[in-house]
């Protein structure tokens, strides 16, 4: 075969393809189905998609009102299930939609309609506010926290948390105590074992000059555990 009639041949495939994608874009360059909400939109790409810019937040509102997002749906009718504070995405930074989702579900080993969310597109005055758009735990330990979240938990991950006390202090035998005995006012970034009446300053400060220990402020330095034996750091006022 000439030169010449490969290159009409290799031209003729590209000016097939370009046909076919105008004509069946949804086949030939579709990511995947799109979500059940958006399905009517499914022939009709330019809905969401600019010309050489792809999908942009400017087409999106133009159907989902921003006022109206978590509290209406398009055709103005009330939403009754709101698994988010309602008004949510009226506290983000920008209207920047692409930023956490994707409408295309794509193949289903990797399926996912949503992005992972960043707390940096939140308002600076909502993005400790935990509380406002997630729901309140109501174990054993969460019922007795008072204050925010983000004394034990970080916004990169809810689990693990920051903060594990069995690491520092084991709350066992006599110390199964409420939070408030000893991290007062729901300052958890302090504590004092002072709120026992076993535990009374200057008698504790007594006995332990008694044993040349000088650094009776950080219990926890020597003391992990109620079951356990001093581990002798703190003597002399220094530290191992």
């Amino acid at each position: 075969m000439s030169r010449r009639w490969l290159l009409w041949l290799i031209g003729a495939n590209l000016l097939a393809a370009a046909a076919l994608v105008f004509v069946f874009p949804h086949l030939m360059v579709s990511p995947g189905a799109l979500v059940s909400g958006h399905a009517s939109l499914a022939t009709d790409c330019f809905a969401c998609h600019a010309p050489g810019r792809g999908a942009v937040s400017e087409r999106c509102v133009a159907c989902h009102a921003l006022p109206d997002i978590g509290l209406r749906t398009t055709r103005g009718l009330a939403i009754s299930q709101k698994p988010i504070k309602a008004s949510f995405h009226q506290d983000l930074i920008e209207q920047d939609c692409m930023a956490c989702h994707s409408d295309h579900l794509g193949p289903k080993l990797t399926q996912r309609s949503r992005k992972p969310f960043s707390h940096g597109l939140l308002r600076a005055a909502v993005r400790e506010r935990c509380e406002s758009c997630h729901r309140v735990p109501v174990d054993n330990l969460h019922r007795q926290v008072r204050g925010g979240c983000l004394q034990c938990h970080s916004q990169e991950a809810w689990k693990p948390a920051t903060f594990e006390h069995d690491k520092l202090f084991l709350l066992d035998r006599d110390h199964d105590t409420t939070c408030e005995t000893c991290h007062k006012g729901s300052d958890y970034s302090r504590y004092t074992c002072y709120g026992c009446h076993e535990h009374q300053p200057a008698k504790i400060r007594a006995e332990h000059l008694e044993e040349g220990i000088r650094d009776v402020e950080n219990c926890v330095e020597c003391h992990r555990s109620a079951d356990d034996e001093p581990e002798g750091r703190g003597r002399n006022g220094e530290r191992d």
